[in-house]
């Protein structure tokens, strides 16, 4: 079983709701698993305040002070495998938190059958989480 092969078996569940997966050929042994969804979870809302007697009229805020939300773009490993932050244990990490990365900028490196995979940014911006399964 080669990489090409492996990166196949990923992309055809990568769409599906499996979440176990084991293939054998020979000696050699596949067995992948999906973890939990990343989503945490939201703490229940407040019950509404009561509401107060108007003494006067209130203007609504004005549409121009809403400040824009930040987008946010998720890099995902195209493969699985053992992560590492930096080229080397006693090397620096190649990005932190609040770093700017340009595109094709290694994040970081993922080993998977003995083989290290940079993985680099698809895109400009700043990172603002490392999130690890």
């Amino acid at each position: 079983m080669n990489l090409k092969e492996i990166r196949e078996i990923l992309e055809l569940l990568k769409g599906s709701d499996v979440s176990e997966f084991e293939l054998g050929r020979g000696d050699t042994m596949l067995k992948l698993r999906r973890g939990p969804a990343n989503a945490p979870a939201l703490p229940p809302p407040a019950p509404p305040a009561p509401a107060a007697p108007a003494r006067a009229a209130v203007e609504p805020p004005a549409a121009a002070s809403v400040p824009a939300k930040p987008t946010y773009k998720e890099i995902v490993s195209p493969i699985v495998g053992t992560f590492y932050r930096a080229p080397a244990p006693d090397a620096a990490p190649f990005v932190e938190v609040g770093t700017r990365v340009v595109k094709g900028q290694v994040l970081c490196i993922v080993e998977a059958m003995k083989i290290m995979n940079q993985i680099e940014s698809d895109t400009t911006g700043t990172i603002a989480a490392i999130i690890v399964e």
